[in-house]
């Protein structure tokens, strides 16, 4: 299998993991999972310039912003598989193993904390939400819960490659 048809696969599939997740956590835990149209809203705002927003649920809606979200947040996943391929390269793809893609998912909660909570009103690493720690931890367990998916997605690809 080539190398991109790869990536893609694996970071399609960890992504539709931790949306499992989320839905599982809504489950046991009354914790509903992300808003993606947030985040379309936020990217779609982008387009005007606007990169930073006191409150993103407060701001503007903008068209397709569900759409933009979801295809921002697939888009996101693909690229951090990519990320995974980057570093550990042609022998991951031979043999995935659970610690490098771990790293990788756990090291993506950058991401939200650095850039998106930021932009979107939320502060730095959630700094300005109702309790920062439950963000931060719930933050921190996706995105574990991603690199698990990782590994998960790179081993089925694996498995069905060799089929």
């Amino acid at each position: 299998m080539n190398q991109l048809l790869f990536i893609v696969f694996i970071g399609i599939g960890a992504t539709a993991v931790t949306d499992l997740w989320g839905i599982v956590r809504k489950t046991l835990l009354g914790i509903p999972p992300p808003n993606y149209g947030m985040v379309g809203r936020w990217i779609a705002h982008m387009a005007h310039g606007q990169f930073r927003h006191d409150s993103i649920a407060a701001s503007s809606p903008r068209r397709a912003e569900h759409f933009i979200g979801w295809v921002a947040h697939y888009l996101i996943g693909t690229a951090f598989a990519a990320l995974l391929i980057g570093i550990w390269g042609e022998s991951w793809i031979d043999n995935p193993t659970i610690g490098p893609a771990l790293v990788v998912g756990i090291g993506t909660v950058a991401a939200p904390f650095l850039l998106m909570q930021p932009g979107m009103g939320a502060g730095f690493a959630a700094s300005r939400t109702k309790d920062p720690t439950a963000a931060r931890l719930q933050s921190l367990i996706t995105h574990t819960v991603f690199g698990f998916g990782l590994f998960v997605s790179g081993w089925a690809t694996q498995i069905t490659q060799s089929l």
